[in-house]
């Protein structure tokens, strides 16, 4: 059975972590597989927006202990393939939790469980957020004497209020997922969570693919950014979307009474 599940349906990428039984983990193989699908999907024209989740009731507890990290830390030699990609390859990681990888896309998270550690931090990197009620969220490296280096330092204190990040960051504790739509960290708690998200990302996937892709590094970019440098940031990547055909198309279709055809380009 494959650690990492994928298939297309229509414009919409769904991604599925699937080691349930290990709370889908990151082990060696999970950690390369993903790395290596974010990467084909951005390199996939045909793909506009990506649906994220896991098999079973766990979103992601993390970093495999008993696999992963005794390899990083020396404490376990290479064993396979899996193995021995993580040791050559010291951005793998990186791509995996989407940390200082950018897939192009929008990423919508169908949260079907608890989302820990380093499922807390892949989740940082995606887009929209829908919870299962069930979940609870929270990066509990600092109980064991880790530091939480998928990017939790710096996304989580911009993701939601500076002092409850730093609660979080400095206790280990857990929030619940009211919670966590309270704290604007995920957008809806649902019972239907990932048909929820397929609602969204069949809305976006309707939308003019490259102004969907301009908008999302527009925001991504001006993060931060003093306003006049963020405007000129804006008026740059915005520029360019007006000459496409997409931007013809649009107010054509709505003139006409009829739903777009985008072809993105």
């Amino acid at each position: 059975m494959s650690v990492l599940d994928y298939k297309v349906s229509g414009y919409i990428g769904i991604v599925t972590l699937n080691r349930p039984e290990a709370k889908n983990a990151i082990n060696p193989e999970l950690g390369v597989k993903l790395a290596d699908l974010w990467e084909s999907i951005r390199n996939d024209d045909s793909i506009r927006v990506v649906v994220l989740t896991g098999a079973g009731d766990v979103f992601c507890a993390g970093a495999d202990l008993g696999q992963l990290i005794p390899l990083m830390s020396g404490g376990r030699k290479a064993e396979n393939e899996w193995d021995e990609r993580i040791l050559a390859d010291s951005d793998i990681l990186e791509r995996t939790l989407l940390r200082s990888f950018d897939v192009e896309k929008p990423v919508i998270a169908a949260i079907n469980g608890h989302g820990i550690a380093g499922g807390m931090e892949i989740l940082q990197g995606t887009d929209i957020r829908v919870s299962s009620p069930v979940a609870k969220f929270g990066v509990q490296e600092v109980k064991w004497a880790i530091f939480p280096a998928g990017g939790s330092s710096v996304r989580l204190p911009r993701q939601m209020p500076y002092c409850k990040a730093m609660e979080l960051l400095l206790t280990g504790d857990l929030i619940t997922a009211d919670q966590a739509l309270q704290l604007g960290f995920v957008n809806y708690v649902e019972k239907d969570f990932f048909e929820k998200s397929m609602e969204i990302a069949q809305k976006i996937a309707s939308n003019g693919p490259v102004a969907v892709k301009a908008i999302r590094r527009s925001a991504r970019a001006c993060l931060g950014v003093p306003e006049l440098e963020a405007l000129k940031i804006e008026t740059e990547i915005s520029r360019p979307v007006f000459a496409t055909e997409d931007a013809k198309e649009g107010p054509r279709a709505f003139m006409e009474k009829r739903q777009p055809v985008y072809l993105g380009k």
